[in-house]
């Protein structure tokens, strides 16, 4: 059975930072590309980072570039989503995700909460 469980979420003050992390049980991530994204209330799910199997190419979407940074550590099956100087219009829930033979496999999100 495969999980993907996220962490690290929290009610943190602008300007301030959180770290994510994306662990998974019943498939490895690597080989595999991960992303994260985000849902804030009303409106649509939205890619925040992703990071290629092996992690030579990281993507981000417009609104969190210079801010955060998606790495990975194969070894503990683990991805993470680094954010800094969190602003709070980045008030969401945090996913992630992979996939497996064109399956896509989501986590049951974090939330964070960023006051300003």
């Amino acid at each position: 059975q495969v999980q993907l469980v996220e962490s690290g979420g929290g009610l943190v003050q602008a300007g301030g930072s959180l770290r994510l992390s994306c662990t998974a049980s019943g498939i490895m991530f690597s080989g595999k590309t991960v992303g994260w994204y985000r849902q804030a209330p009303g409106k649509q799910r939205e890619v925040v980072a992703t990071i290629s199997a092996s992690s030579s190419i990281t993507n981000y979407g417009d609104s969190v570039k210079g801010r955060f940074s998606i790495s990975r550590d194969n070894a503990k099956n683990t991805v993470y989503l680094q954010m800094n100087s969190l602003k709070p219009e980045d008030t969401a829930i945090y996913y992630c995700k992979t996939m497996l033979r064109g399956v896509d496999y989501w986590g049951q999100g974090t939330q964070v909460t960023v006051s300003s």
